[in-house]
């Protein structure tokens, strides 16, 4: 029997759980929280932290895995990395690649290096040294953590007198205390979430989406939805995937899923924002696989033991589809009770409703993805249909707490 170790314990990756086991895989799960909710589905628990490589890579060897992965766990990338290449497994990239991609400010350099449209950035590890550089920036600018997903630790200062609460937040959010300062760039329509599939170095399936983000959150910067088909200009679309394809080639990409963010700026250039090899939070992978009808989590485990692919085709996606994270409102706290969602929105366009937290949880503030009570997918006949409905969640949707 092969034996997959998966990174991380989230809700997120119960789906690649039961893939593996629907093909007879025996499922390890790694984290250091013995309580998370896919050690309760996994045939086996390390508790072994994700940041840890060596630690990792000592379980590794001893149960003998076949392969390791990811999946929507942004902090293991790069152990999964490091694990694959020292046990000549199959992984999206080389170690060398994955520690480029996961580093903001390294990523940037690179996009700057070799010619991608990228905005002005600059990675720190000193919190006087960014001062140094006021007039480096097209102000307002983004700080962020070099090292983290989902938004967290992400702040826009106006000017260099917003400058010190920022990067001390970026820090707090930082696994190495890296943060990186880039300039603050103004959408052209909405920017895109996406999990393409690469085959030898090819993209075989890749989508663009629509993320929105909640204005009134804690944290406005935290996706809270995502739309598919995207409302993006075709020629834009293609200027991105020849991008990102060249992208692929210099980072010498092999197989397997990738997680994605690009966008258009007002400047009328379209940017490489984020790409990372795993699966991308929010169930993103699920909901294409839904709308679009092709196998992406199976196809992933299958790379990840050395089982043959099944064919990835592109379809037309089938309706307008929505995935929306649940999550409270600026102002709410408490602890979580329950999610009351309308029946007729339920029975009439509702796809799949998942509820992470569980009763008693206390809710935080919505200031990262880490701070999602659940996601709902939603299909839609038109996106005329999609706008109206999901512009009035706030009637449809609430969510429950106790003081």
């Amino acid at each position: 029997m092969k034996k997959l170790m998966l990174l991380g314990g989230a809700q997120y990756l119960l789906p690649v759980i039961k893939a593996a086991h629907d093909l007879g895989i025996y499922v390890i799960t790694c984290d250091y929280l013995p309580n998370n909710i896919a050690h309760k589905y996994s045939d086996g628990y390390c508790n072994v932290s994700v940041v840890n490589q060596e630690k990792v890579l000592e379980k590794a060897i001893e149960l003998k895995i076949d392969g390791i992965m990811s999946f929507a766990c942004d902090p293991g990338v790069t152990t999964a990395a490091y694990v694959a290449e020292r046990m000549g497994l199959a992984f999206q990239c080389s170690y060398e690649s994955a520690v480029i991609l996961q580093d903001k400010g390294k990523f940037r350099k690179f996009l700057d290096d070799h010619g991608f449209n990228c905005p002005h950035a600059k990675r720190y590890t000193d919190k006087k040294k960014p001062f140094d550089d006021i007039d480096f920036f097209d102000w307002p600018v983004i700080v962020k953590p070099v090292d983290s997903a989902g938004s967290k630790g992400v702040t826009k200062a106006e000017s260099a007198a917003d400058l010190s609460a920022a990067i001390d937040l970026a820090i707090s959010k930082s696994l190495g205390g890296a943060f990186i300062i880039e300039d603050f760039l103004t959408f052209e329509g909405f920017h895109s979430s996406t999990d393409p599939f690469v085959i030898d170095g090819e993209i075989k399936f890749n989508t663009y989406s629509d993320q929105l983000f909640d204005a009134g959150a804690e944290n406005p910067y935290t996706p809270s939805m995502i739309i598919w088909p995207t409302t993006m200009q075709k020629d834009y679309q293609d200027i991105l995937s020849s991008e990102i394809q060249r992208l692929m080639d210099l980072l010498h990409i092999r197989t397997g899923i990738f997680n994605i963010e690009s966008c258009v700026g007002r400047n009328g250039k379209p940017y490489i924002m984020e790409v990372s090899p795993r699966g991308g939070g929010c169930r993103i992978a699920e909901l294409q696989e839904m709308a679009y009808g092709i196998t992406l989590i199976e196809n992933e485990v299958r790379k990840a033991v050395n089982l043959p692919l099944k064919e990835i085709m592109k379809k037309n996606i089938d309706g307008h589809w929505c995935e929306m994270v649940i999550h409270a409102h600026s102002g709410q706290h408490g602890r979580f009770k329950n999610i009351e969602l309308d029946k007729q929105i339920q029975d009439k366009y509702v796809r799949l409703l998942g509820i992470s937290a569980k009763g008693g949880d206390i809710v935080k503030p919505f200031t990262g993805a880490d701070m999602s009570l659940g996601d709902i997918f939603l299909k839609f006949d038109s996106r005329c249909e999609l706008d109206d409905v999901m512009s009035k969640s706030g009637e449809w949707l609430s969510v429950e707490l106790e003081s």
